[in-house]
């Protein structure tokens, strides 16, 4: 697993701020399954990851504090596949997908007014509607 891992062009986890542990995977394998741990279960240092600011670090913490433990480490864990390499891989690249998410900041929304052309339009269908609906009522006489 290539370290310091980049998250994005500034922030970056060092190896110091990583946890590793192999566990055995559930699910299937065979023979295999009762003596290999190719589980990885990881976690994450946050106040160890290097290039955040403190308002980025909060942020991190109130999004992801689901899957923080009682020391505040962020927990990834993967048994995608069989091979203990690719899940230590795998869950790495999970951790910085995080990471990278958390820190996203959505578009603000400016409230903006309907035009006057896109209300009339939507009057008119309104109208529309109303005409084709009138048309199926039947009439008594």
């Amino acid at each position: 697993m290539p370290f310091p891992l980049a998250v994005n062009g500034r922030i970056s986890i060092p190896e110091n701020a990583v946890e590793t542990r192999f566990v055995r995977s559930s699910g299937p394998g065979g023979q295999n399954v009762n003596k290999v741990a190719s589980k990885v279960q990881m976690w994450i240092d946050l106040g160890l990851i290097t290039g955040m600011t403190p308002e980025e670090q909060a942020l991190i913490r109130s999004k992801l504090a689901a899957r923080l433990d009682a020391q505040g480490r962020l927990m990834v864990s993967s048994q995608a596949t069989r091979d203990q390499g690719r899940n230590l891989e795998d869950a790495a690249a999970r951790a910085a997908d995080l990471i990278r998410a958390a820190l996203f900041r959505p578009k603000v929304r400016r409230a903006t007014r309907p035009t006057g052309a896109s209300r009339e339009r939507r009057l008119e269908e309104k109208r529309r509607r109303a005409r084709i609906q009138k048309d199926r009522r039947v009439t008594e006489e």
